[in-house]
């Protein structure tokens, strides 16, 4: 169908909430968004999607995403990417950035040259490009990254990653503090990427300098990050102090304490939350093994822990639980809608992607009562969700 119309729904728009709304989709775009009670002569011969009790909210956004059903990244395999895509379009997906764990510089170069061939290809949820996830990152501040695959700052060696890339980047964390950071900081600024602080263990005035420099962004707020102190704000201080910081938020209620994904939203500006999952390549994958980063890891206490010592290595999160994580905290409709698409499409300079509303793609999930999608839109296209 060309033309049709999801009706009656719940709408969830940028200005507004309609009860009662229809909204119209033509050739893959939202067309008008109607009240359903008083459509016109032309609207009411269209075929009708069934909506009755769903939210209708815009299609979601990951912008930090290692992998899922099995598929992501690290296989160095377009074909995983574009297999990816198809498994979170099911999800209600519409945009995702495929996200690359730190490794030597030399690796990620190659990694990229085999993966940018999938980026344009895809035919579920968009690439929208990589996250590059390292390697210039604090050794202080690991995670769950190899020690032995963080590098030192070296303009030369992103540049060779940059020309890898061949303009597939969108966004790098890094740590600003690091020595030698600041030509990679102004190369990636002039090219375009998303700077973004993480796994660092700048002083609350490191960071600032790195904010001043374009570092506005930061990676996974609280995790992996000097933290918040009454003497020594950190950088997750800085975050929480400053409006013009936008931050990632992993809402899955065990990588942050349900009451501070509540409390942020009291200080800190909407707009400048952004859900992210962090899931990892087994997320949603029905049968082991459960390999992350080449190292096995096991599903506990609601997040993937690495086997060998029990350290947290990503969520199993999808944007439709985090979603619903962001409502149990008190976050309102359009509030968790910004936060798992509008926001991250304004970030990332993603244009008709986000929101629900006038000449946007048609990419839509439909949420039934329990906040589960019900039904999704790509394009204008009806998606089967995953079970």
């Amino acid at each position: 169908m060309n033309d049709f119309l999801i009706t009656p729904v719940c709408a969830v728009t940028p200005q507004d909430t309609l009860q009662q709304a229809a909204i119209w989709i033509q050739n893959g775009h939202i067309f008008r968004i109607l009240d359903a009670e008083e459509l016109p002569p032309q609207a009411q011969q269209l075929p009708r999607i069934e909506a009755k009790g769903c939210v209708a909210i815009a299609g979601f956004i990951d912008l930090h995403i290692h992998g899922f059903a099995g598929f992501g990244p690290e296989l160095a395999d377009p074909q995983a990417l574009l297999n990816m895509s198809e498994a979170l379009a099911q999800t209600g997906v519409c945009a995702f950035c495929p996200t690359l764990y730190c490794a030597k510089p030399a690796e990620m170069e190659k990694l990229l040259r085999k993966l940018r061939p999938a980026v344009g290809l895809e035919t579920g949820a968009k690439i929208i490009g990589f996250h590059l996830e390292g390697p210039f990152i604090s050794p202080k501040k690991p995670g769950v990254m190899k020690p032995q695959d963080i590098a030192p700052a070296d303009l030369k060696a992103f540049q060779k990653i940059c020309e890898a890339g061949d303009g597939t980047i969108v966004s790098v964390t890094l740590a600003p503090e690091l020595p030698g950071i600041e030509p990679v900081i102004d190369y990636a600024k002039q090219n375009g990427i998303l700077l973004q602080a993480g796994h660092t263990n700048a002083t609350y005035d490191e960071f600032l300098l790195g904010a001043a420099r374009g570092v506005t962004h930061v990676t996974h707020l609280f995790n992996a990050m000097s933290p918040f102190n009454h003497r020594e704000p950190g950088v997750a201080g800085a975050a929480l102090m400053h409006p013009g910081i936008s931050c990632e938020l992993i809402a899955d209620g065990v990588h942050v304490h349900p009451d501070i994904v509540s409390f942020l939203r009291t200080v800190k500006p909407i707009e400048k939350i952004i859900a992210i999952t962090d899931a990892l390549l087994p997320t949603g994958q029905k049968e082991g093994p459960f390999l992350a980063n080449a190292e096995e890891v096991v599903f506990k206490g609601g997040v993937w822990r690495r086997r060998k010592d029990g350290v947290i290595a990503g969520s199993a999160l999808t944007m439709a639980q985090a979603f619903k994580t962001l409502l149990d905290c008190g976050y309102t409709l359009p509030q968790a809608a910004a936060c798992t698409s509008s926001n991250a499409a304004r970030l990332i300079g993603l244009s008709k992607y986000g929101a629900l509303e006038e000449g946007a793609s048609a990419d839509i999930v439909l949420l039934n009562a329990s906040f589960e999608p019900e039904k999704v839109f790509l394009r204008g296209q009806m998606r089967v969700p995953a079970d």
